[in-house]
């Protein structure tokens, strides 16, 4: 499993090619990657989970490639160097259509495997913080730039324009992407961070600072009109305090959106087709060894994505359980 992260420049350099032991066509005896984002991510802790769930229960010996960010990786996996990966839909959608940060540059090779879970995406303060609505981040130092993650920026500018809010109404505290952004507030050099629900990083920056608390975001009409103007694929979602759920001290509202297990049109059918039956008999194991699996729901594994297809063999999967015809 790799340590470090990489750089885009030195992506090519440093991916290990899949290697199939067994006959061509079959699951078994294959080593696999999955490419997710940095340590104490989301993705980084659901591609723990699936790299363990498929090594011992599908046969294929998978271990994963954490990178900055998956504007990072995906061009990796689109070309059939990493046969798996962990991203968001709009990152996905931007990268086949050639959009966004992905302009001029289609990735038409990216196919979908499964909706993993709804991405609960917030704004933390410390729990003490006079900073209570975010309306309150008015004048106040928060993390922009996200220069390895260029997704985030969209997120953001949805969550302040619920609040009536531009990113020109605060002061930015330049960073590469939302793990650097947790330790910039940490360290106290910003009032804000951004983050997932259920990612490791946020237990860690709440034991550090004595206790973090999410901004809700209002539940209205005219709050989800500026979601979408800013990020079309964002929903407003009701959360409430649990373990799993660090700095939700109240009934509040997170900025959600699709997580996705996806791969290469490259990625052999029955590797796809592993995954997904994989994910489908083991929903419960997998909400068990990560909490945000806990809302994953077999049900909605296939949605209509417009230009982001499903991959042949996961589909095959699919219709033999009848979520698709």
């Amino acid at each position: 499993m790799f340590k470090r992260i990489v750089s885009q420049k030195s992506l090519r350099k440093l991916l290990v090619s899949l290697t199939v032991i067994g006959a061509a066509g079959t699951a078994s005896a294959q080593a696999l990657s999955i490419a997710t984002s940095n340590p104490g991510s989301i993705y980084h802790g659901s591609g723990q989970v699936l790299a363990k769930m498929l090594t011992e229960k599908a046969d294929l010996k998978t271990t994963i490639q954490p990178f900055a960010s998956p504007s990072v990786f995906i061009p990796a996996v689109n070309s059939g160097e990493i046969p798996l990966g962990l991203a968001n839909i709009a990152d996905l959608t931007w990268a086949v259509e050639g959009k966004e940060h992905f302009k001029g540059r289609p990735y038409t090779d990216i196919r979908a495997i499964a909706v993993a879970y709804p991405l609960r995406s917030t704004i933390f303060v410390r729990k003490d913080s006079d900073i209570k609505t975010l309306a309150d981040l008015k004048g106040k130092r928060v993390v922009d730039g996200f220069t390895s993650q260029k997704v985030i920026l969209p997120i953001l500018d949805a969550m302040y324009a619920t609040a009536g809010l531009t990113s020109s109404d605060m002061t930015g505290v330049q960073i590469p992407n939302v793990g650097a952004g947790a330790d910039a507030f940490a360290a106290g050099k910003a009032d804000m961070f951004f983050f997932a629900l259920g990612a490791a990083k946020p237990r860690e920056v709440d034991a550090a600072v004595g206790g973090i608390r999410m901004l809700s975001i209002p539940d209205t009409p005219a709050a989800l009109a500026a979601i979408k103007k800013h990020y079309s694929p964002g929903y407003i979602r009701a959360e409430t305090p649990s373990p799993g759920n660090v700095g939700v001290l109240e009934p509040s509202n997170s900025l959600a959106y699709d997580a996705l297990v996806f791969s290469s049109a490259k990625t052999p059918d029955a590797v796809a087709y592993a995954v997904a039956k994989l994910m489908y008999e083991n929903a419960k194991e997998l909400g068990k060894d990560f909490p945000p699996f806990r809302l994953f729901d077999t049900k909605l594994m296939v949605k209509d994505f417009g230009p982001l297809n499903y991959h042949p063999g996961a589909l095959k999967f699919y219709r033999e359980v009848g979520l698709v015809k």
